[in-house]
């Protein structure tokens, strides 16, 4: 066959799932309903840390409509990532407020709730850490003081006290690069609060026991997730759970896990009815799986012309109660706090911490988004401490073409440098906004940032129908970026030659389509679509040896070209694809093509990377980002004047699409960077339980981006893609940092930056942050010793 030309394949689609949701005809889980469906509800601890002395549901199980209930003994097991130290229900022990202690199935919500709360409970309580600090001091009281009992799920990193994980990298000397005499050393700290995902569509779940298997309906981003860790509590075989997903208002990554699906599951097999299991949104946002915060000390040694010789940083993370996604997030600082810039010797640790508060996890970027916000806020310092220009040091030291990350991967081509200069062009044509400051502090900055695709295993099946139409059978998952209602209708369509609305693309289910990793960290355009990509390409083999028999015409001759299969070079011979297929009906049967992709590896450096799940990064994504701010010097409000965006695409399919998802990421990275944050209270509870109480932007917070799409970076991904809708957020927090610093002159070492944080900074107030807990002999003593056991 004569491939056509890839540039083909670039369309400015709309969605076709736009009407529907606008008009509110799509039908979420959330809107799920089935005869005799019985409402579930949770019992949950309101204390952070106890021993469950007595736990009796006798009068619960009397109350009217009251029809099951479950506790620990319907699921003794453990889960988790890395490490399975996460049971179902409280296992005698509470370790944060709002776990799960039982959970009752009733005729309507109502009742159910009231029985949940007619559970009785007797406690005695223990005493709690509800902050690093506390859970690093010595004799610190354990979260878990049976943790060297747990089953270790994946082998290699330190554990220990209260240290959940501990993942390293060493590369190089950085004792002899520290002790130059050619070098200045900058240290900085920064810490970071916690940010909820605020999807519109919470968490929710329909279970339903028949025929000896669960039949389950859920929000979530992973399918095959759910059905194998509900299946491992539930004590089956994964075969005997099916998992469907309807569309999903949004995750972020609040979904990349599974979490209230196998409380519906119980709850069905114990009545024999479906059950629904909805969290309000103060459940959502006490117990939502958020960012986590973080502490983060860094030091560098840099010499007058700015090549840094060293790095050395310690990466505190708050993973709560349980271990969960933590484990496998501290993978990602050594990609993240080190990505942006040619290092000569790297010594960095990174640390997920229990604590007696609700379990966090995986966020949009994951933990990139404050790394990046640590590591330019640490560049800038370097700049003012050698008196070089920012943009000068980065022109000079941003990763290129054969430089090495921190764990020792090699990087191809020269990106960021061009981006930069793609950046000083959009400056150059779009006037300054100085003066629209006014009396106000104006402050501009220019910063970069690295993420990565995150790639894993993905399977797709195409049929061919009789009507020239295909049908896409995978198990991605939309979650309102588009992939599965763009982008891999067009993959697929390029393949066969026809328009993308001829592709439909069936909805996850773990019955009907192989295995897939889920939908997170950018990788469903590239995993997925490079599956369907090699999907179509067997489905397309089969058209033209068919259509080569009908025509008297070898393959190689034929194109597939606007659902018609025609001689090269011969337009309008042929016929229509729908005529290939029936006659491949009548002779061959029915044409069917699968595909499959994994994770192709990339070389690290042997044995300087421990505790980690991913050593190198497939696919390295860059973007750079500018921004204008005004500072207000008698309130500290921040209002930003222009925002612009140089983001690395490889190639972009659907330019239209990659700009909504920028704008969309770079609007919630500005609300982490300015507004949102939850804190503990002194009984564990997160203070901010709705969003009366936790500051998301709003319409007058959002501003026009000025959006360039750079084309042409290396990528495995099918038509060289990347994923685009992680990376948007990683650089809003640095950016409008830099730019404070820059209006100001003062330090900005924490977010959210907040007009009374800021006012702070201008006048004094706010001391510079000092992490006390990390602070001591750390250069000797904290980086490689194992944690306290």
């Amino acid at each position: 066959m004569v491939d056509a030309d890839p540039s083909t394949v670039r369309m400015n689609l709309s969605r076709r799932d736009a009407r529907d949701k606008l008009l509110g005809r799509t039908n979420y889980t959330v809107d799920r309903a089935y005869p005799r469906m019985l409402h579930a509800a949770i019992r949950r601890a309101d204390v952070a840390s106890a021993r469950i002395v007595r736990l009796d549901t006798t009068r619960a199980r009397q109350m009217p409509g009251v029809r099951a209930i479950a506790t620990i003994d319907d699921a003794p097991g453990m889960h988790g990532i890395g490490i399975a130290d996460h049971p179902l229900f409280a296992s005698g022990v509470i370790r944060f407020h709002g776990e799960q202690i039982a959970a009752v199935a009733a005729d309507t919500l109502e009742q159910a709730e009231a029985a949940a709360a007619a559970i009785e409970l007797e406690l005695e309580p223990l005493p709690a850490v509800l902050t690093m600090e506390e859970a690093l001091a010595p004799g610190a009281p354990l979260v878990h003081p049976g943790w060297k009992d747990y089953e270790i799920l994946v082998e290699g990193a330190a554990r220990g006290g209260n240290v959940a994980w501990e993942a390293t990298v060493i590369r190089g000397d950085t004792d002899a690069a520290f002790a130059r005499d050619d070098v200045t050393i900058v240290e900085s700290c920064f810490r970071v609060g916690r940010q909820n995902h605020v999807s519109l569509e919470g968490r929710a779940v329909v279970a339903a026991f028949e025929d000896g298997r669960y039949r389950i309906e859920t929000s979530t981003q992973v399918p095959w997730t759910v059905r194998n860790q509900t299946a491992k509590l539930l004590g089956v075989a994964p075969s005997m759970v099916q998992v469907t997903v309807p569309p999903v208002g949004g995750g972020f990554g609040q979904k990349f896990d599974c979490t209230l699906e196998p409380y519906a599951a119980i709850l069905a097999r114990k009545s024999g009815r479906p059950v629904r299991l909805v969290y309000s949104r103060q459940e959502e946002m006490l117990t939502c799986l958020c960012r986590e915060n973080a502490d983060i000390k860094m030091r560098s040694a840099v010499t007058g012309d700015g090549e840094i010789v060293g790095r050395e940083a310690v990466v505190l993370m708050d993973c709560g109660a349980y271990g969960g996604e933590q484990i496998f997030l501290t993978t990602m600082t050594a990609h993240t706090l080190t990505g942006n810039y040619r290092l000569g010797s790297v010594k960095l640790v990174s640390r997920a911490v229990y604590t007696n508060t609700a379990p966090n996890g995986a966020f949009r970027a994951c933990n990139g988004v404050y790394n990046t916000f640590a590591m330019e806020c640490h560049t800038d310092e370097i700049c003012q401490a050698i008196g070089m220009d920012p943009l000068e040091f980065r022109r000079r030291q941003v990763l290129g073409d054969g430089d090495i990350g921190a764990t020792g991967q090699v990087f191809e081509g020269d990106v960021l440098g061009p981006m930069l200069d793609r950046m000083e062009a959009m400056r150059a044509r779009s006037p300054s906004k100085k003066d629209e400051a006014g009396d106000r502090l104006y402050g501009r900055a220019t910063v970069v940032g690295t993420w990565f695709v995150f790639v894993g295993p993905s399977t797709a099946t195409i049929n061919l129908n009789a009507d020239g139409s295909a049908t896409l059978i995978t198990a991605a998952v939309e979650i309102g970026q588009g992939t599965t209602v763009q982008a891999l209708p067009q993959i697929v369509a390029h393949e066969l030659g026809i328009h993308p609305d001829k592709v439909i693309v069936r909805g996850a289910d773990t019955d009907a389509a192989g295995f897939d990793l889920g939908v997170g960290g950018g990788r469903t355009t590239v995993s997925v679509g490079a599956a369907s990509k090699a999907a179509a390409r067997v489905v397309r083999d089969r058209i033209l040896e068919t259509a080569g028999e009908l025509l008297q015409t070898k393959p190689e001759k034929l194109v597939l070209k606007e659902g018609r299969v025609e001689i090269a070079g011969v337009p309008g011979s042929g016929m229509t694809i729908a005529q290939v297929v029936q006659r491949a009906h009548q002779v061959s049967g029915p044409v069917v093509g699968s595909g499959s992709f994994t994770n192709p590896g990339t070389a690290a450096m042997p044995g300087c990377a421990a505790g980690h799940f991913i050593d190198a990064i497939d696919i390295p994504v860059f973007n750079v980002h500018d921004c204008e701010v005004a500072v207000d010097p008698d309130t500290g409000h921040v209002d930003i004047l222009s925002y612009r965006v140089v983001q690395d695409v490889g190639r972009a399919l659907n330019p239209r699409a990659i700009h909504g998802q920028i704008q969309g990421g770079v609007t919630q990275g500005i609300g982490y960077a300015l507004h949102e944050e939850h804190t503990i209270g002194d009984d564990g509870c997160i203070r901010q339980n709705s969003l009366e109480t936790y500051r998301v932007p709003l319409a007058l917070d959002t501003l026009p981006i000025e959006i360039e799409l750079y084309e042409g970076a290396p990528s495995i991904g099918p038509l060289g893609v990347k994923g685009a809708g992680e990376v948007p957020i990683l650089n809003p927090p640095a950016a409008l940092a830099c730019a404070i610093r820059n209006a100001t002159g003062c330090r900005v070492q924490q977010t959210p930056m907040t007009p009374p944080r800021i006012l702070g900074y201008m006048t004094g107030h706010e001391p510079a942050l000092e992490l006390p807990h990390i602070a001591e002999d750390w250069w000797d003593n904290v980086l490689m010793t194992p944690p306290a056991r």
